[in-house]
C-alpha cells in the first residue's frame, strides 16, 4: 500500500465515478494502490457534501499571525544582538501572544534572519589566560 500520497482532484473524481458505477471499494483500493480508509472516507465525504474538495483550514493553526511575524523581523533588524528568548518576551508584552523561543527562531528563519544564540563561555584559569595572551602576542 502507498505511504501518505496526496490525491489530486482528478484521481478523486475517478474514484467517485467508479464507486457510483458499482465497483467495490476493495477493487478500487487495489487498482489505485490506496488504503481502504482513504476510499471509504472519500466516499463518505462525497455522499455527505456532494463534493470531493478538501476542507479549508485543516491542520494545526499557526502560533503567530503574519503581523506578529513582521513585528519580530522588525525588532531583529533594529537590534541584532537580541536573543530568541528576549524576542518571545517582547512579543508577549506587545501582543499578548505566548510563543516559545523555538517558534521565534523558526519565524525569523522563514524571513532569512537569525536570532542570536547566547553562548555560555567557560572562564579561563590564570594559566590558560597567560598561555592565551602569549599566543596572541606571537
Amino acid at each position: 500500500m502507498s505511504n501518505h500520497q496526496r490525491l489530486d482532484d482528478g484521481m478523486r473524481w475517478r474514484i467517485v465515478g467508479r464507486l457510483e458505477a458499482g465497483q467495490s471499494q476493495v477493487q478500487i483500493c487495489r487498482e489505485f494502490n490506496l488504503m481502504p480508509s482513504v476510499v471509504c472516507n472519500l466516499w463518505k465525504q462525497f455522499q455527505d457534501t456532494g463534493s470531493i474538495e478538501r476542507k479549508p483550514g485543516q491542520g494545526r493553526p499557526r502560533a503567530t499571525t503574519a503581523t506578529e511575524d513582521r513585528y519580530l523581523s522588525i525588532i531583529v533588524r533594529r537590534n541584532r544582538g537580541v536573543t530568541a528568548s528576549q524576542l518571545s518576551r517582547d512579543l508577549y508584552a506587545a501582543t499578548g501572544t505566548h510563543v516559545s523561543r523555538v517558534t521565534v527562531s523558526k519565524r525569523l528563519h522563514e524571513t532569512g534572519l537569525l536570532a542570536r544564540r547566547p553562548a555560555v563561555c567557560v572562564p579561563l584559569t590564570s594559566t590558560n589566560r597567560k598561555a592565551f595572551s602569549m599566543v596572541q602576542r606571537a
